[in-house]
């Protein structure tokens, strides 16, 4: 019986069979005899077992707290671990290596390890190896020149497991090389509402591909887990993520609450976990969200009765980031309640030396058990013996050849290739003819960036250029060496402007690269208000050029307007550095026949309005514009009429990040002066670009401000916490004659000796990290005015910028003004 059948005979059984419980039980109580059982394959053995036996006994009760706690290298140095006997490192999305860019490749990666690795070799006692994760989401995207595959929204629509397990050894590859043992990875989400800012790092709105594509790509990164010493042999731990239910959140609010019935939460969001337990997955991510109120950090029937119990994981529960403060009671530097509800390794970025010093003194009174802290400890050495890190041998380590290598480049275009779905193709304008000369415009057309999407070099995949990515291909780039090798030619025009005219325009456009919280939406509908791209398609359409669209997207998006002004639409998702993938299949030969067709099916269901926001397959009343397994072919097309322009929904202000950029203040803010009579502003040039800044001239003698406001409070408590900046891009004309503040609300920093000591009449930038403003008296919960500057003295400062940015090179944290 394969793993499907077995765990649809199980939950039809335990689901008819199921006990009855007390009408008064908990809705966040789960009941294990409802769920599905399962087995860890390959983790425990006696050997390993006594193994553990014998360091347990060794060890003191400070190191095995140490091995509980989860440190981030942002925030920690190497030299702390000759103190502190912390069983991890990660690195976060964002999180640069030790004295190096946050954007480095493999080498200052190595260094780091072996910076940590040798420092805490210096502490003494109980000889403990460090192990080190990162998110290696679609590769092992923080480095300089991994390969990049497509997110799981893509290999979703490639329905391919076997590509799956590729996918997931090359991956496994590119991160033992990098020095990192640990990929936090594969999310096994099922996304039900599609203006979740994670929606791409879920396979599909349908369980049954996540239940196929768990087992296979824990076994691409782990390999089999009985064989052991999974490291020495180019394979690193699994981390499948995140217990429970992190893709069914009320109106699909990052790290919101999942307010469903167990029922569902076994049925939608529990079957990926049953294949990568029985795969032998050695970490299991805890959640950040609720279950009917409760927090899954802190939901022992859940982590402990279920996951432990009745689903047989013998593997380690880690949390999320600083996730356990969120436990009601909780702060991220003191949590008990988390450990005893069955999380086994705290992932404590910045909080992680009060957590040791909180969770040491709760183990020592008792607080938590004694039994509950070597429980955690004995999984988390079972999995590093099982991994391999108790041999010194590392022989991926630094390996050359391995990062971005062509085979990996070559599963990673494969996988492009095999993800694309065909929308629409009237009047047969695919595929292109490689004897065409063909226009390649729009904003994605030549930014490897925004093909990658978030989790790329950085949290929110933001701010990097092309040349970040020496291992990579633009779409252009493909779509040029295409159609050239056949006598052809392709012209870059990201505004679509042309002298010749071209037989074909490929306009390749879509979302910017956001990740989790920044990236949720209020509605489905693709450049609300402001349809720049639609204006594009139109533009060229209305010059008598055929227009193919390729849309860059995390999830599926309202875009009718545009799909009614184009002749083909392809779904080309987030494909990741291999952009040559795409023009694999859209270019044809040279007489236009299909050199290789379309494979690419929805896995998730395509919306008929801006406001089909929960839209799945199975759903009362489904009625998408194009179902869940749509997509067409060369050889099984259709025409697509004309489409409805009406989106279903009324214009929402969305925007609670970019405060002043391109010369506007975006909906819903404005400058305010306060007093008019005192302050002043007009247009100024900034980077080369007319009046796209504005000088703010204080005349001083009187209290004066001048900040920019919205149309009522919003709450910035995710971001607060996400350490995300403010960013202020000034030139200051004049200096300050007197203190000057800046200020958030209530939290004023004084900024004087910043303006004082900037060079007259030359462009730079701040970023201060909100946490500082909060320090200062910020109520982050309630933000009307992100942004204040204010001064009784004189001063003249022009500014071109003002936004939040998760970019924390350079952050820095003015002093509290008095």
């Amino acid at each position: 019986m394969n793993t499907r059948t077995l765990t649809i005979a199980l939950m039809a059984t335990t689901l008819l069979s199921a006990p009855a419980f007390a009408a008064d039980s908990p809705k966040s109580t789960a009941h294990p005899a409802l769920w599905p059982a399962a087995k860890s394959q390959g983790l425990v053995d006696p050997a390993t077992e006594a193994f553990v036996d014998g360091l347990l006994a060794k060890m003191t009760l400070e190191e095995k707290v140490g091995q509980m706690i989860q440190a981030d290298t942002a925030s920690i140095k190497a030299e702390d671990l000759k103190t502190y006997p912390l069983g991890s490192i990660l690195a976060g999305g964002s999180s640069p290596p030790l004295g190096a860019p946050d954007r480095s490749p493999v080498g200052p990666w190595v260094d780091t390890v072996k910076a940590f690795r040798d420092a805490a070799a210096q502490r003494g006692g109980t000889n403990i190896p460090l192990m080190f994760g990162i998110d290696a989401v679609h590769g092992n995207n923080n480095l300089v020149g991994a390969t990049l595959f497509p997110h799981n929204i893509a290999l979703g629509a490639a329905h391919d497991p076997e590509l799956i397990r590729k996918i997931g050894a090359a991956t496994g590859q590119e991160t033992a090389v990098s020095g990192f043992d640990w990929a936090f990875g594969p999310t096994l989400a099922v996304p039900r509402d599609d203006r979740w800012g994670r929606t791409y790092e879920g396979y599909s709105e349908d369980p049954a591909i996540v239940r196929q594509y768990a087992r296979e790509m824990i076994l691409g990164l782990q390999g089999a887990v009985s064989e052991g010493q999974a490291l020495q042999k180019g394979h690193v731990a699994a981390s499948a993520k995140h217990f429970l239910g992190d893709g069914g959140t009320t109106n699909g609010k990052d790290q919101g609450d999942t307010q469903v019935s167990e029922q569902d939460l076994i049925r939608l969001h529990a079957q990926g976990y049953v294949p990568a337990i029985n795969a032998g997955t050695m970490t299991i991510m805890a959640s950040f969200n609720s279950w009917n109120g409760q927090k899954m950090h802190g939901n022992k029937s859940l982590l402990t009765d279920v996951l432990k119990g009745r689903m047989g994981f013998d593997g380690f529960i880690v949390g999320d980031w600083n996730g356990h403060g969120q436990v009601e009671g909780c702060t991220p530097t003191n949590c008990a309640q988390a450990a005893n509800a069955g999380l086994d390794m705290y992932m404590a970025p910045d909080s992680w030396k009060g957590l040791y010093d909180n969770l040491l003194a709760q183990a020592k009174s008792g607080e938590v058990p004694m039994a509950r802290i070597d429980d955690a400890v004995r999984r988390i050495l079972r999995v590093k013996a099982k991994l391999g890190l108790f041999r010194a041998d590392r022989p991926w380590e630094g390996r050359e050849g391995v990062l971005g290598n062509a085979d990996h480049r070559a599963i990673a275009r494969e996988a492009v290739a095999k993800s694309l779905v065909l929308l629409k193709n009237n009047g047969g304008v695919l595929p292109i003819k490689s004897s065409a000369k063909v226009l390649v415009a729009g904003s994605g057309a030549d930014d490897i960036g925004q093909q990658s999407g978030g989790w790329t070099l950085s949290w929110q995949g933001t701010d990097n250029k092309n040349s970040d990515f020496p291992n990579a291909q633009s779409i252009y780039s493909g779509f040029k060496d295409a159609v050239e090798a056949s006598g052809g030619s392709a012209t870059l025009s990201v505004d679509g402007s042309f002298t010749d005219k071209p037989d074909v325009a490929v306009v390749v456009f879509g979302e910017q690269p956001y990740a989790e919280g920044v990236g949720d939406l209020k509605s489905l509908e693709y450049q609300q208000g402001d349809k720049t791209d639609l204006a594009l398609l139109k533009k060229l359409k209305a010059q008598g050029v055929p227009v193919v669209a390729v849309f860059l997207s995390g999830r599926p998006l309202w875009v009718n307007p545009e799909i009614n002004a184009s002749d083909a639409f392809v779904a080309a998702w987030l494909p990741g550095s291999e952009g040559g993938g795409i023009a694999d299949v859209l270019v044809g030969d040279a007489a236009g026949k299909p050199r290789r067709d379309f494979n690419g099916k929805l896995s998730f269901s395509w919306p008929k309005t801006a406001a089909q926001f929960s839209l799945n397959k199975g759903d009362k009343a489904y009625a998408p514009l194009f179902a869940y397994g749509y997509g067409l072919t060369y050889k099984a097309g259709r025409t697509v009429p004309k489409l409805s322009e009406v989106s279903g929904v009324t214009a929402v202000a969305a925007n609670d990040s970019n405060y002043f950029v391109g010369g506007k203040t975006p909906a819903p803010f404005e400058f305010r002066l306060l007093p008019t009579t005192s302050v002043h502003i007009k247009p100024v040039d900034a980077g080369n670009v007319q009046e796209a800044g504005r000088q703010l001239t204080f005349a001083g003698g009187v209290p004066a401000a001048a900040e920019i406001a919205g149309d009522k409070a919003f709450d910035l408590t995710f971001q607060t916490n996400a350490e995300i900046a403010l960013q202020v891009n000034w030139r200051v004309d004049a200096a300050p004659s007197a203190k000057t503040t800046l200020g958030i609300g209530a939290g004023k920093l004084d900024v004087t000796s910043v303006l004082s000591g900037a060079k007259v009449g030359e462009w730079t930038s701040l970023k201060v990290p909100l946490k500082c403003f909060q320090a200062a008296g910020t109520d982050v919960t309630k933000v009307e005015a992100p942004f204040s500057l204010a001064t009784a003295g004189s001063l003249a400062v022009s500014i071109s910028g003002v936004k939040l940015t998760t970019d924390p090179t350079g952050t820095t944290c003015p002093a509290k003004a008095d």
